[in-house]
């Protein structure tokens, strides 16, 4: 049974019907990927790029969370990336995710006109955000991060971490059909057990929650590969992207929006029977009978 459909700005988003993109923008200098953008008018060019080449989500961030990244305040965090989701919103139907864990920049982002919180620690660190989240009906995603914590196993850890995000959700008042899953790969694992949480992705499905996926240029790629440095991550990438859609993934994360969307294309025509037409509405699809 598929998760109910979720509207995110002006759109509906009915799970199993295909794979949804979500195009990452980095406000940030010292993104691990380097596709970090310090500029505003460069990222708003990069949105509308994404949108054009069909992205269904544009992932607005400031903070990098890379490795023993740099906090920076919530001014700095809110000055990066507030600009940027007023100019996008103002200019695209494209729905706005802003990628944060602070309470203060997400109510600076939602009143900019941010479509969906996006919050690497699931409400564990400022549960603030559940509420913020609510009071704004706007839905969110909730990411496991395994920072910090004691490993168990790999899917068991996930699940108790987004069983506990989801309760923080519930209390504040967000309800659990307005969430969207993430089992944070790349955050806190070594990677044997990035690669693990792949393939046993599909037993997140138990949750019956929407499943976004976030393997992009991310080091356990790189390691697979002779320590390939991110720019060269992008076939790495779309085998793990492939293998996510088949698992059940239902919006994969990505810097390379064009060249991903022809993987879920072609991964979707496979797994789910439907090949999306880009002559037609986007979202529409057709059997393949």
């Amino acid at each position: 049974m598929a998760p109910t459909p979720l509207t995110i700005g002006s759109r509906t988003f009915v799970w199993g019907e295909r794979t949804y993109i979500m195009g990452v923008i980095n406000v940030s200098p010292d993104s691990f990927s380097g596709d970090g953008l310090a500029d505003v008018e460069a990222a708003v060019a990069q949105g509308r790029r994404f949108a054009e080449e069909g992205a269904d989500i544009l992932d607005v961030g400031g903070q990098s969370t890379r490795p023993g990244f740099e906090e920076l305040t919530v001014e700095e965090e809110a000055a990066r990336v507030v600009p940027v989701i007023e100019q996008l919103a103002g200019e695209l139907d494209v729905p706005i995710s802003v990628d944060t864990y602070k309470a203060g920049v997400a109510r600076a982002a939602l009143a900019a006109g941010a479509h969906l919180l996006n919050d690497i620690w699931g409400f564990r660190c400022e549960p603030e955000l559940a509420a913020i989240a609510a009071a704004a009906g706007v839905p969110a995603v909730i990411m496991h991060n395994q920072r910090g914590r004691e490993f168990h196993d790999v899917i068991g850890d996930v699940t108790a971490g987004l069983q506990a995000s989801i309760a923080i959700a519930e209390e504040a008042g967000l309800a659990r059909e307005r969430l969207i899953i993430d089992p944070g790969f790349g955050f806190g694992w070594t990677p044997e057990q990035n690669l693990e949480l792949l393939r046993r992705l599909g037993e997140l499905r138990q949750l019956n929650l929407p499943i976004l996926v976030g393997t992009s240029r991310k080091s356990a790629i790189g390691a697979v590969l002779d320590d390939a440095p991110a720019s060269e991550r992008l076939l790495g990438t779309a085998a793990t992207i492939a293998l996510a859609i088949a698992a059940g993934a239902d919006i994969v994360r990505v810097h390379d929006v064009a060249e991903q969307r022809q993987v879920a294309r072609v991964a979707d025509a496979i797994v789910r029977g439907v090949i999306s037409r880009p002559n037609r509405l986007r979202g529409e699809t057709d059997g393949l009978s």
